[in-house]
């Protein structure tokens, strides 16, 4: 379950926002820069996993490269103090703008991905009169055991120079005046969860494939291995670090390389994805002809991977925990008191606790934003709601996201206090240990727009808060304004415990 110190501070937020655990964000960035210090691997963060500028930054405070797939992230790692040098700009489509501002900055190398991007490179750093690092991008043919739409080093994919172009390419980069070659890099795909045998292979084929230009004459002095390592999305808090160590250990003892051969890989998605998640509440409870729906305020427009993917992620009812283990707590105080003061007769039975409560309320649901003027994640002040003339939530506004600055101010619902609100949730007929089944949907006119089919929660209701878990990889990033929804502000637990 999602830890919160002060569940009633959760309540109070509007919804849907994104939440970052920093304690959790910390402890895998650490471990990850530790153990590249360990093994002599480096590593570039995918900036393509999560952009927010806290975390970003703080990456890039603990000597991470960036990897890079769009000349907007190549000028955002700049902003947000990668190195230069440390920059890395992949992608099978860089356009001759993309090309040009990357040569302007001066950044590390370029991962190229076609014969006729290398001539591009080419051509435009001729014109420019500076020189261009270089490595090109190989397809090893390897099937990672993934999603086919994530996996990316199969003949069939779009992305890498094939073997069949190995020697064009050869001659490209010898008939160059302004091109220098640095080494190979692969990516094979995402979400990576048989290590052994996927990243052995790997690191096999990518020796093969190195002693093979080494013997044509090209000196291959870095090896980049790519990302992909995955996370748990089934049990996030049994698993919230990745097995870094088991991936660095890997590439340690598998790949073979000589001493004066630099390797990295590009973690991204294992650096954040268990950190965050999508906080959202019930609007409603509908009762279908055969299945049971919690319609969320938080849609695909927010979170599209379960859409997009079929991506399983964790769903939890935060308010049938922390409300019901805050009464089962002042319960406890309530019984103990009476005891000290009329004796044991005086206890409250759990039948006669249960038979006062009001269990069918229908109540409007809780959310306050925070003042306008307190600071917000970044430190900033919060500005008013674009909605109406109520102060608008914290807002942590992205560099790159300026057109839909306006769209972060979400309308919230007027709190009614309820003491007792979702208090000692019944047990329905048939279903054991109070769980029921249901299809948890969001609001987009969409069909496909489902966090979960058919899963097993607390009896739930309108008002209640719920996590969607794992979402600190390829969510925020990916969100829209389809249906001209607003986009989720963010939410830190650092900023939580100071207030």
């Amino acid at each position: 379950m999602l830890k919160f110190n002060d569940f009633g501070r959760v309540e109070e937020l509007a919804t849907p926002f994104w939440y970052y655990d920093m304690d959790v964000f910390r402890k895998t960035v650490k471990l990850a820069a530790s153990l590249s210090e360990r093994y002599g691997i480096g590593a570039h963060y995918a900036l393509k996993a999560n952009v927010e500028p806290r975390l970003v930054s703080y990456i890039a405070s603990k000597g991470f490269g960036a990897d890079c797939v769009s000349g907007n992230e190549v000028k955002y790692a700049v902003e947000s103090g990668f190195a230069r040098s440390s920059i890395v700009f992949a992608g099978v489509g860089k356009s001759d703008k993309e090309i040009s501002d990357a040569l302007d900055l001066g950044i590390g190398c370029f991962n190229v991905e076609s014969l006729m991007e290398m001539q591009v490179i080419d051509a435009l750093a001729a014109s420019k009169g500076v020189r261009a690092n270089v490595s090109l991008r190989i397809n090893p043919n390897i099937d990672a055991h993934t999603h086919r739409y994530v996996t990316t080093g199969l003949y069939e994919n779009k992305f890498g120079i094939s073997r069949h172009e190995f020697e064009a390419a050869i001659d490209i980069l010898k008939g160059s005046k302004v091109l220098d070659f640095k080494g190979l890099h692969f990516h094979i795909g995402s979400q990576i969860t048989d290590v052994e045998s996927v990243y052995s292979l790997e690191c096999e084929r990518a020796a093969e494939i190195v002693e093979w230009f080494e013997a044509h004459g090209m000196d291959v002095g870095s090896i980049d291995l790519g990302g992909g390592l995955g996370v748990d999305y089934d049990e996030p808090d049994e698993n919230p670090v990745p097995d870094f160590e088991k991936w660095f250990s890997i590439i340690d003892r598998k790949l073979r390389r000589r001493p004066e051969q630099s390797v990295s890989i590009e973690p991204g998605r294992s650096m954040v994805a268990q950190c965050g998640s999508l906080i959202t509440r019930v609007l409603f409870v509908k009762s279908g002809e055969t299945k049971t729906f919690l319609i969320m305020d938080a849609g695909m427009n927010d979170l599209i991977r379960p859409a997009l993917y079929g991506a399983y992620h964790k769903i939890e009812n935060l308010s049938a925990y922390y409300v019901s283990k805050s009464s089962s707590d002042e319960m406890k105080n309530i019984e103990a008191t009476t005891s000290e003061s009329v004796g044991s007769s005086a206890k409250f039975s759990s039948a006669e606790t249960s038979e006062s409560e009001d269990l069918t309320r229908h109540h409007q649901m809780p959310g306050r934003s925070w003042r306008a003027g307190e600071p917000c994640g970044d430190g900033k002040p919060v500005g008013k709601s674009s909605s109406d003339d109520r102060p608008g939530p914290g807002i942590c506004e992205s560099k790159y996201v300026e057109d839909a600055k306006a769209a972060r101010s979400v309308r919230v619902w007027d709190r009614v206090p309820m003491k007792n609100m979702g208090r000692d949730r019944p047990l329905e007929k048939g279903v054991q240990g109070g769980l029921r089944l249901y299809d948890v949907v969001g609001p987009v006119c969409e069909s496909s727009d489902v966090w979960g089919e058919g899963r097993e929660l607390p009896y739930s209701k309108r008002g209640d808060i719920l996590a969607i878990r794992s979402t600190g990889a390829y969510g925020s990033v990916m969100s829209s304004r389809y249906n001209l929804r607003d986009l989720a502000p963010a939410v830190f637990s650092d900023d939580m415990k100071l207030k």
